[in-house]
């Protein structure tokens, strides 16, 4: 794994690693561009470099704005801009349209950059995300922010955390617990603190509550999969389902790969998800 940090702005970098095979992907051969979720960070998708890796792909994964060891600017985290910026990191690996995927809101930042650079990929995957509206699903922006604010854990003691996690997640690889952990800065006294602080996270998500997916579907030319996450039975995945059925409906070319598991499907079933990729690759979807 190689890091560079890559400008996307005045005074705003991000950090980007890169991952490459031992022998040099062969010729038609795709390179991936992996995409976090909100308040998440590039290792949590190191499982699926990992393998797309062993499959003799180059891979890389990024921290968006505001994120783990990327420049953390007080704004602007509109979609478009934090699409703009992957855009810029895709210019800069010199990659010819490589696979784009991304989780959660993430997906939603995938699909925004296959709107405004439509010729920047050759395909996009959207990881239980992508569909995500939520000015469809709360009344208000005031009513969304009470709802989806993130719980303030600074100064957490960091084995309490990472207690919690392995706890929480005990069929994950270890490659998704420590990416869980590097979602925070561990500081010298042994507590922990956001990388994605407070104020910044609360811009990100009225980025997203501006995003109007149903409203660009129509327009996206590119070959998109969508991996939703089937969670169970509840309210909640009955709004993902209408929310992947409309995009399904509205996509002029999309699929659908549904994975048993939870929302992090890229840390919980990394091999599974690269290789139902793959796939897509293998059998031309993503020409």
């Amino acid at each position: 794994m190689q890091t560079t940090r890559v400008p996307v702005a005045d005074g705003v970098d991000l950090a980007v690693d890169t991952f490459m095979p031992d022998r040099a992907p062969a010729d038609g051969s795709p390179s991936f561009v992996l995409v976090h979720g909100l308040a998440s960070n590039a290792r949590m998708w190191d499982g699926v470099a990992a393998r797309l890796v062993e499959r003799g792909h180059a891979a890389a994964t990024v921290d968006l704005r505001g994120h783990g060891r990327s420049a953390k600017p007080d704004g602007p985290y509109a979609m478009a801009t934090v699409a703009d910026d992957l855009a810029t990191v895709i210019g800069a690996l010199g990659w010819e349209r490589p696979v784009v995927a991304g989780q959660s809101w993430g997906g939603n930042v995938v699909l925004e950059l296959a709107n405004r650079h439509p010729d920047a990929t050759r395909g996009i995957v959207c990881v239980d995300g992508g569909w995500l509206e939520p000015c469809a699903a709360f009344d208000s922006w005031e009513a969304c922010e009470a709802r989806l604010a993130p719980p303030r854990l600074a100064g957490r003691r960091r084995s309490e955390i990472e207690g919690y996690i392995r706890g929480a997640h005990t069929d994950w690889p270890e490659t998704g617990i420590s990416g869980t952990l590097a979602n925070f800065e561990q500081r010298p006294d042994g507590t922990i603190a956001p990388w994605l602080t407070y104020d910044r996270h609360i811009e990100v998500l009225r980025g997203l509550w501006d995003h109007r997916p149903s409203e660009i579907y129509a327009g996206i030319g590119t070959p998109v999969l969508l991996v939703p996450a089937e969670t169970g039975a509840d309210e909640r995945v009955t709004q993902k389902r209408e929310g992947v059925d409309m995009a399904m409906d509205r996509l002029p070319h999309a699929r659908v790969h549904w994975i048993d598991g939870d929302h992090d499907i890229h840390a919980q079933h990394p091999v599974e998800l690269a290789d139902v990729m793959l796939d897509q690759v293998a059998d031309g979807f993503f020409a």
